[in-house]
Formats: structure tokens, sequence, C-alpha cells
């Protein structure tokens, strides 16, 4: 199977594993509720409180941890591998387990310390619904894996990594014989890209829909991981707090539902997409830190101008306690955002994945905050300065430069990346997709532009700009244009953790500037400037784990 299977189907759907996914196979999603659903209930087996669906699914959950210990879909097991049962995290160890029911739902409640974790079915469903609820960092990160037995679903995508010892970086980057990596953190989406993660065989699909993250960190455009397969099975992934590459602090509080989703083959309905998710019948159960749609309210704007219609626009709404993002109508900016908590937002208006425009609006239970047409002055877009040369697009994203798609989903060190080495040459047409995306230390420091000056030009001082969306390790710009140097750049506020190549250009964007005199230019014009940009550090190590840094876009300023 190729490596476009991983792209999504339809709207911000994530659909893995089979073509037959995106066809025309009956979809499972929430049916109307019936206490009749043949089966319906749950019983103690002594060590589990297991639960029939009244559908074609029976769950297993441990008494003594809260651990999922089974997942049975039309007879078949799909839970577990190497030993291992699905899980908060690792696993939570000796926790209070209690079990009840009303109506046509069950709701297992699980507590564990501070930690409180809640499995529901709901009759004649084959869906089971969760809710996490965080208080602390007493648990470190927070996420919930589903462990798949092996051989159920395919296993040949790039976060898969079932085909060699050969270990390209650590212990979770690999390489087939073909000199294709594969690793569990290449996904390729954004939190924002995709609704659903899982598997089809094209009769059978096994899901898990993501929650709407208003109080997971790294707001629309996050990386993380979603899902694996290795030679003993494989994982699904609702990731909640993910510290690699993380660029805002850990959110606390409830997290859901998020929703472990048989369906027949296709993607799990709509219905049960967060944005379209309501849970009702969930209002009563007394899930800790649960607020009803009655207690949230609703930001709407009439419209956004000074875009640049070229580029999508997302907002996003942020505080400490919890985060939320709509997209902006292209026509003329719109947008909605619904479900929000009641509260005071930052509100922050991105063209593509770069901050535009910063304000606040505050939230009330119950009530929708409307906003009059948000202006964007166009100072605030790098992009409308009148430049003599530009090589990308100011967007906040390394996008169009030379290996930026593979690097999504693939090491840099894979067989199909271009040489990450190479001059370029302003006004040959190829400016951005000859510049290599990331520069290392260790790797392609130095790496040189061509570009000529008209006489006017020459007799001036310029601004040249270098744009970033994350740095390794300290990685930063330091440039030279003929025989002139700048200073070293003091290293902008990054995530600590490994970004480039684990599949992730997300940190925090930043912009050098260097203010080159007119002594540094060339007096013959018909002679090419020589820029050398070297990534300069103290830090990191070797390789593609030396310094680095990821490229948004580069300009001179007229």
């Amino acid at each position: 199977m190729s490596d476009t299977a991983n792209r999504p189907v339809g709207r911000r759907t994530f659909v893995l594993g089979s073509a037959a996914a995106a066809g025309t196979a009956a979809l499972a999603g929430p049916l109307a509720p019936s206490a009749s659903a043949a089966g319906f209930g749950w019983s103690d087996d002594g060590s589990h409180y297991v639960v029939d669906t009244g559908a074609s699914l029976v769950f297993k959950v441990s008494k003594t941890n809260g651990d999922l210990t089974s997942l049975v879909y039309k007879g078949t097991e799909y839970q577990g591998y190497g030993g291992k049962n699905s899980h908060v995290e690792s696993g939570l160890g000796t926790s209070t387990v209690t079990v009840k029911q009303s109506g046509s739902t069950i709701l297992i409640s699980v507590a564990y310390g501070t930690l409180k974790h809640y499995y529901a079915a709901r009759s004649g469903e084959n869906n089971v619904y969760l809710w996490t609820d965080k208080a602390d960092d007493s648990v470190s990160a927070t996420r919930y894996i589903v462990r798949v037995r092996a051989g159920l679903f395919l296993n040949d995508e790039p976060d898969s990594y079932t085909y060699t010892t050969s270990t390209v970086e650590a212990s979770d980057v690999f390489a087939k014989s073909d000199g294709q990596t594969r690793s569990k953190h290449y996904s390729k989406l954004r939190v924002i890209d995709y609704d659903c993660v899982g598997w089809s065989t094209g009769s059978v699909g096994l899901y898990v829909v993501r929650s709407n993250h208003e109080k997971a960190s790294g707001g629309p455009f996050y990386r993380s991981l979603l899902r694996h397969q290795s030679a003993d099975g494989g994982g699904l992934y609702e990731i909640l707090y993910y510290g690699e590459n993380q660029t805002e602090a850990q959110r606390f509080g409830l997290q859901g539902p998020y929703v472990i989703a048989f369906t027949d083959g296709g993607a799990p309905s709509s219905s049960l997409f967060h944005a379209n998710l309501t849970t009702p019948w969930a209002d009563s159960l007394g899930i800790s830190g649960y607020v009803p749609a009655s207690g949230r309210g609703k930001v709407a704007g009439v419209g956004t101008t000074g875009r640049n219609t070229a580029f999508p626009y997302t907002v996003g709404l942020a505080n400490s306690a919890a985060q939320y993002w709509g997209s902006a109508r292209s026509s003329d900016g719109w947008f909605s955002i619904g479900g929000v908590l009641p509260g005071t937002y930052t509100l922050t208006v991105y063209k593509g994945e770069l901050a535009v425009y910063t304000g606040s609006v505050t939230v009330t239970a119950g009530g929708t905050t409307t906003l009059n047409t948000l202006a964007i002055p166009s100072s605030n877009d790098p992009g409308n300065a009148s430049a003599i040369w530009r090589i990308g697009e100011w967007n906040g994203t390394p996008s169009g430069f030379k290996n930026a798609d593979l690097m999504t989903y693939a090491h840099p060190s894979d067989v199909r990346a271009a040489s990450w080495t190479g001059n370029v040459v302003v006004g040959s047409g190829t400016e951005t997709s000859a510049f290599p995306c990331y520069l290392w230390k260790d790797v392609n420091s130095g790496i040189v532009v061509y570009f000529r000056l008209t006489a006017a030009q020459a007799a001036a001082a310029h601004t040249l700009r270098i744009g970033v969306t994350t740095a390794y390790a300290n990685g930063r710009p330091q440039i030279s244009v003929n025989d002139w140097t700048s200073s070293i750049p003091s290293p902008p506020s990054q995530p600590s953790t490994r970004s480039l190549t684990v599949g992730s250009y997300r940190g925090n964007n930043h912009t050098f500037t260097y203010s080159v005199p007119a002594s540094a230019w060339l007096t013959d014009t018909s002679q090419y400037n020589v820029l050398r940009i070297n990534v300069v550090s103290g830090s990191g190590t070797t390789s593609f784990l030396s310094a680095g840094t990821s490229i948004d876009a580069i300009d001179l300023l007229a």
C-alpha cells in the first residue's frame, strides 16, 4: 500500500488501513437508545465487570486497576498484545472500580489517586465512550492506548514499524531494507486534521474517535503519535497530554468523551465526532468535572479582514484551563466556535499556522459572544512587507521547501529525501523547492543563497529576515553576506525534546532579523552576492540530532 493511504478521507477524518474504509460499508454510530436491545446489561465475573452493549460488542474492565481487558466484536477478540491491556498511560495500578446502570447507559468509574477515568456503554451501540479527569501531574503524561492483537489489520504504513531491528534513532525510529523509515511518531497529521484514527479490513473497522481536546495542550496544529503496529500488535491512541515538542503547559480537568468505535468497515458516523457529538444522556451520570451543553457558550465572528485569501485561516481560543479552535470561512472570514467553557480567552487568528492577530474574548455559560469584524493589521503579516526577494511563504510552516512534505511521516535519513545540501539561486524559479526545509549544524549548515542587486539596492542597507517554526538544541541561524558576518542571535524559547526527526516542525514561530549594512553588498551588479546561513549552538549531538531549525520563510526587504 502506498504512503498516500494515510491521508484524510473526507473532511478532517483520519481513516487508515484500507481503501475500502472510504466506501459504502455500513457505518456504526449512536443509535436510538433502546433499553430492550437484546443482551444489553452488565455482569460481574469476579475479576471484571462485563458489559454487553446489546449490539455486537462485549467488553470487560478489570475490577482491580480499570484496564480494558477484552474487546469482543462479532465473536472476535481484538484487545491485547504482548500480555498488555488497554488503559490510561501504561496502566494505573490498584484502583477503585465501580459500575452503575442508568436506563440505557452503563457507566464504569475508575479512581486512581486524584485521577478518575470512565467507560460508558449505550444500549444497541458498538461504541465505548471514555472520559479522563486528570487533576494534577501525579500521572506524568496522559494518553489512552487501545492495544490491538497482531494480524487483524494491515501493517504497512509510515506509523508502523514491524520490519527490522535496524534502529535509525533512539528505540522508536526504524528502517526497512529499502531505506524507508517507519515510526509510531509519523502520523502526518495535526490535531485539526483528523477526527478519528484506526484501521479497516473493508468489513470491520476499529477506530478511536478523538475528543475536542479542550484540556489538551499545543493548539490546533500540534502533532503527536496516533497509532502504531509492531510485531506483537498495534495501538490506537488518544493523546490528552504529550510532552514531546510541547509548546504549552499542561492543562488539567476532564477530557472527553473520546470513543472506541467498531464499524462494518467504513469510517465512524460523523455524529460521533466532537463537533457533532452531544451527550445529554451523560449529564446526570455524576462524571467528575463534567460540564453539560447548558454550562457552555459560543464565540462568533462576523468576519475577518486583512486576510490573504491564498491561505487558510484558523481562529483559536486559549487560556490556562482550555483551548478551542475553528476555521475562518474563506469568503469573508466568518467563524463560530461552540461548546466553550466560561472564561476569558486569548483569541488568535492564524494565517496557515502563523499568528497574525491576537485579542481577548469572554465567554459566558449559555451565551453567544458576537464579535465585530476583526481587522488584521497589514504589519502583522510579514508577507505584506515589500521584499527584493523572498524564499518560501510566511505561513508558519516549512511547506514548499525541499523535503517538507516527507518530513511529517519520515526520518530525515529516509531514502526518499532529496539531498539536504545544495546551493540556491534567487531568480531561478526553484528557490523554495531547492532550499531544504530543515537546517542542522552537522548536516547542511553553511547553505548558500546567490542573488543579484541593482545599483540602487546595493547602495542602501537592508533587513534580512529568517522565519523559523521550531528549533532543536537551540539551533539558530547566523548569516554572512559576502565578507560581512552577523552577530550570533539569542535562541528563542522552543521545546526541548526531539522534533525535526519525529515528524514535527511545530514549535514556536520566531523571526530573526539582521541589519545588513550597505557596505556588505557587491557594487558590481553583474555579480552574485553570496548569503551563507550557518546553524550555531553549543548543544546537540551529531548528524540529524545536532542543533537544527525548521524554516518558514527567508527574505531581503526593500
